[in-house]
């Protein structure tokens, strides 16, 4: 299933935007740069604050952990030193899950992170917070090796039936990249040897960062940004979401 995103559609916030894909929805919102309480005031750079609210019920011990590692990834990409003694507050509402992750008893923190990541980027980019590159993220997961097929295909960006139904899954692993090819942030869960880490990187890099007119997410699969359908790569997506956005907001001077 292609991914879906819409931008700037909640307007009590200074940016916003919802990100669909794979049966995971979540709706983003950032207000800043405001005003930043006495305490957490810092002289020379911005205070990021990030919130993780999950589909039901209160905060857990998981939104907390996912709260730390979005923080310390898109404290790498702000440019905080522009905007100081001033806070940016990001807010990420999971509105809805697959089926699959409510039932299986399996730890998703992994399977959310990538989402979380692409919807946080979306709004600082719907809000015109000044970044200092863009970043893309993606999920994989490595299959059991089984007597038929000892070294199993990786699966990129895995629905929930591959994860939970299809064949036991030996580890998973979220990769983020900068537009630069930089690794900024990487998680791994479950069994796994260096050679298969390295050959899931390789593939995240290629998916998130090649050039255009490769194999993309979802074997070739488009995306679709408000309705339209987008390039397969990530990062051109996510350039191609700025552009839109861009043109919206320049419209007025076509109509001067």
């Amino acid at each position: 299933m292609a991914p879906e995103a819409s931008l700037s559609h909640l307007h009590r916030a200074d940016g916003s935007a919802t990100y669909i894909h794979n049966g995971y929805c979540i709706i983003g919102a950032v207000n800043g740069p405001i005003e930043v309480m006495r305490r957490d005031e810092m002289p020379e750079e911005a205070t990021i604050e990030v919130n993780v609210r999950p589909a039901a019920g209160v905060g857990s011990p998981k939104e907390r952990h996912l709260e730390t590692l979005l923080h310390s990834t898109l404290r790498s990409i702000i440019l905080t030193r522009n905007i100081p003694r001033t806070l940016v507050q990001i807010t990420l509402q999971v509105r809805s899950l697959p089926e699959e992750d409510g039932t299986s008893g399996v730890n998703t923190s992994l399977t959310l992170l990538p989402h979380l990541l692409n919807t946080a980027l979306l709004a600082l980019l719907s809000a015109s917070i000044p970044l200092r590159t863009i970043l893309t993220s993606l999920l994989i997961a490595l299959p059991t090796p089984t007597p038929k097929m000892k070294q199993p295909v990786p699966i990129l960006s895995p629905t929930s039936t591959e994860l939970f139904r299809t064949q036991p899954i030996a580890s998973l692993h979220v990769f983020a990249f900068s537009a630069d090819r930089k690794l900024l942030l990487s998680e791994s869960e479950g069994t796994f040897k260096y050679a298969e880490w390295e050959e899931a990187y390789e593939m995240a890099e290629e998916v998130c960062c090649r050039d255009q007119g490769g194999v993309g997410l979802g074997g070739g699969e488009g995306m679709e940004v408000d309705g339209e359908e987008a390039s397969a790569n990530l990062e051109e997506w996510l350039r191609g979401v700025v552009r839109r956005k861009v043109e919206v907001e320049q419209r007025w001077r076509s109509a001067t």
